[in-house]
């Protein structure tokens, strides 16, 4: 049975003043499930607040736009206050508490890609709240929570039922937020925008990869990560995981033409892709894109902390390593075309800008 893999959009999950919350459905992206990944993006107005929470799978978060405050408390530690902004990856394992706050007039947006191998349900995010109206303590007794907290009754319920919201409030303007602190992000956020290049090929493009190098907290997620911008026209190199990762993909900016290979030869994805769109190359497929004149950018999580990739075309790629007789015999071609074939792309490595 094939998969569909045609890229999607989220849906909305919940929200209202403050902001809303959007995931993408394992039932109508398939590979999500079969993937064990989830998605969901988070986008907060001026003022907006996403109460304090965890959740079941460990994730990476990356801002799409705006700036803003997240508060991290990792387990048995301080709350770490951050100030974020467009570009600033993140790396949330297991076990801490976030929240999310804009206080500027441009929306912040948030997008969350992860591993739910340990989640609830496969494909899914599932957030448990602190407060709220879903929030974890309307579930115990007043009598749990008065000797949990070690409070009178009367104040454990009030504590308990005052926010009546769900997931997202908006706070009064001028509302009285911890500050960020600039030693707050070492270790825990890297701006992809402003990072050092690993790859940067003129007229072709750009790649930052995240990594245990320059973020050692994507180890205990368990997680690898990449910014890439392509340049106008330009293409990414045929290519695959050779570690056994799946790659999740959203598409940050711009626009251009995908094309996935699997099984047996088979071209199982050829489509068009938009800002917003996020898709799923299975393990070991092969896939390439060709972007627009105006470019594309995508950010993409590899389910491995240190990804190894092939590449099919290029300087770097494995047809570069085989001798001259077995490429050959493989395409059944005389000599002159496989010197040719040999000659070119000797320079450029995992991206092509357009044809002159």
């Amino acid at each position: 049975m094939e998969i569909d893999l045609t890229p999607k959009l989220p849906k909305k999950v919940y929200g209202g003043d403050g902001g809303s919350y959007h995931a993408w459905c394992p039932t109508e992206l398939a590979m999500l499930r079969q993937g064990n990944i989830g998605a969901a993006k988070l986008a907060l107005e001026k003022n907006g607040f996403a109460l304090p929470r965890y959740s079941d799978s460990a994730k990476v978060a990356y801002v799409l736009q705006g700036n803003g405050v997240a508060g991290i408390v990792l387990p048995e530690k301080e709350e770490k206050v951050l100030a974020i902004k467009t570009g600033d990856a993140i790396a949330l394992p297991f076990g801490v508490v976030t929240w999310w706050y804009n206080k500027e007039d441009t929306e912040l947006v948030v997008l969350f890609l992860g591993d739910t191998s340990t989640a609830h349900k496969p494909g899914q995010f599932t957030d448990f709240y602190l407060t709220g109206a879903n929030g974890i303590f309307n579930g115990f007794s007043t009598e749990f929570v008065s000797m949990a907290w070690g409070i009178p009754e009367n104040d454990a319920k009030t504590l308990v039922g005052k926010q009546t919201a769900t997931g997202i409030v908006k706070l009064a303007a001028g509302f009285n937020m911890p500050e960020p602190k600039n030693e707050h992000r070492e270790g825990m956020a890297l701006n992809c925008i402003e990072a050092p290049l690993d790859v940067d090929i003129k007229n072709g493009g750009r790649v930052v990869v995240l990594n245990t190098k320059n973020l050692p907290l994507v180890g205990e997620v368990g997680l690898g990560a990449d910014l890439v911008r392509l340049d106008g026209g330009a293409m990414c190199s045929p290519g695959f995981s050779c570690d056994s990762a799946l790659q999740v993909t959203y598409i940050v900016r711009g626009s251009g033409r995908v094309q996935v290979v699997g099984v047996d030869g088979k071209r199982v994805l050829e489509t068009h892709v938009k800002a917003g769109n996020l898709f799923i190359v299975p393990r070991f497929f092969v896939v390439s894109k060709i972007c627009d004149p105006d470019g594309m950018d995508w950010f993409s999580i590899i389910t491995t902390p240190n990804p190894i990739f092939t590449h099919l075309a290029g300087r770097t790629s494995a047809w570069k390593a085989l001798s001259p007789q077995v490429l050959e015999a493989a395409f059944n071609v005389p000599s002159d075309l496989e010197k040719l074939f040999r000659s070119k792309r000797t320079s450029d490595e995992i991206f092509f800008p357009p044809s002159k």
